[in-house]
């Protein structure tokens, strides 16, 4: 679970955690081409500065506001609680998405500015193609599919770590470079160069991580079953849990789980 803090401070968190992401991404991106014509390397640099970043986001800012990062996640979360579990009320989600994507588009002015380019200028590096959304789909779907079940199966102290290093892996094994974010595709849009997407190609790129997000979701809803209401330690010692929850044979998503510092996460 997350801390109890009102939420501008949680949106705010959102924010900057955002916004930080895309200075690294792009940031990145921008020092390793500058540094090597060879794209394979330059794939190796940002991958591992994104990695590296991106855990560290994640553990900063999730016992604040779950550090999403990222409205598929956050719509996850919208979902868990309309399904009876914890999760974000539509208006904290709105928040959410809100406040990723001006701190996404912030974040790539900043990174631009950094390396003395001209803030604010649209990427023209087009990505079309049908393969390229496939490989979206599939790199959403995975990243919410890691999520979703570390926090089913009471494991969500490894998010930071799991979702950096699954990050770092779709990087190379999907056709898009894996974006996965539609908070940090739009923000992306705002830099032309190494990682950045024209905006041509934001339709499609988003429509399949939405696509990629809901799959996601039914995967882990398949394998871990339904996510309900958490069971408090001081339910589960004392036996006092509801519809013999603690039974072996419950799904793993009914089994109680320990209160981490950690919600739903990118």
């Amino acid at each position: 679970m997350t801390s109890k803090a009102s939420l501008l401070r949680r949106t705010a968190a959102e924010l900057v955690g955002t916004a930080g992401l895309l200075v690294v991404v792009i940031g990145s991106g921008i020092q390793a081409a500058s540094l090597s014509r060879d794209t394979g390397v330059a794939l190796v640099a940002n991958s591992l500065a994104t990695a590296i970043g991106l855990g560290l986001i994640i553990t900063l800012f999730g016992p604040l506001s779950g550090a999403h990062l990222n409205p598929v996640v956050t719509l996850t979360a919208w979902w868990a609680r309309r399904a009876g579990g914890e999760g974000l009320a539509a208006r904290e989600a709105f928040a959410y998405a809100g406040a990723q994507t001006a701190g996404a588009i912030g974040g790539a002015v900043v990174a631009e500015m950094m390396f003395g380019r001209t803030p604010g200028t649209f990427s023209t590096q087009v990505r079309d193609g049908g393969h390229l959304l496939i490989g979206e789909i599939v790199a959403t779907a995975g990243l919410v599919l890691v999520i979703q079940g570390l926090g089913r199966i009471g494991r969500p102290r490894l998010t930071p770590a799991a979702v950096a290093a699954y990050i770092a892996a779709a990087i190379w094994f999907t056709s898009s470079s894996s974006f996965a974010n539609p908070a940090g595709t739009i923000g992306r849009a705002f830099s032309d160069s190494f990682t950045g997407i024209a905006p041509q190609s934001l339709p499609g790129f988003l429509a399949a991580q939405l696509a990629g997000g809901v799959l996601g979701l039914a995967l882990a809803t398949l394998l871990y079953g339904r996510e309900r209401g958490r069971v408090t330690s001081g339910q589960a010692a004392s036996g006092n849990t509801p519809s013999g929850e603690a039974d072996a044979q419950t799904p793993l998503a009914d089994m109680p789980r320990p209160s981490t510092g950690f919600e739903t996460t990118i």
